[in-house]
């Protein structure tokens, strides 16, 4: 058994929705057994308020989150990279297991229209943290 705990990017354009939204279920479903970042290739200035809204109703905070800008230095650290419509703007570096989950921008919709979109996310990252060995701690 390793002792390595495995690092996941999650990566979209503006860094303020589908992003976040794995990122903060990831941490929220993995604790401390898993290293959790994300990041955009052009983010914005915040994160999308009807995700703000939509994860809230998960019990799960981003009013706090502010967009991170993508960086090299994420991706090397990163084993597993899932992108969300990056498109080529995020770079390849080989040994790391990349994954482009296919999900609809929340961008410019209404919380009705987010929340079916955070609860695919949500068990994408469920079935991510099975195949990760990780136990959802909820």
């Amino acid at each position: 058994m390793s002792d390595h705990k495995p690092s996941v990017l999650f990566v979209c354009v503006h860094n303020a929705g589908r992003s976040q939204m794995a990122a903060a279920f990831l941490a929220h479903l993995g604790g401390d057994r898993v290293e959790v970042r994300s990041a955009g290739s052009a983010p914005a200035e915040t994160v999308n308020p009807a995700v703000v809204a939509a994860m809230r109703e998960t019990g799960i905070d981003l009013s706090a989150q502010t967009p991170k800008l993508l960086t090299t230095e994420a991706v090397q650290a990163s084993d597993v990279v899932i992108t969300m419509g990056c498109g080529d703007a995020c770079p390849v570096f080989p040994g790391k297991r990349y994954l482009d989950w296919k999900l609809e921008d929340p961008a410019g919709q209404g919380v009705d229209a987010v929340r079916p979109i955070r609860n695919e996310i949500e068990q994408r990252v469920r079935t991510l943290l099975t195949e990760l060995g990780i136990t959802a701690t909820a």
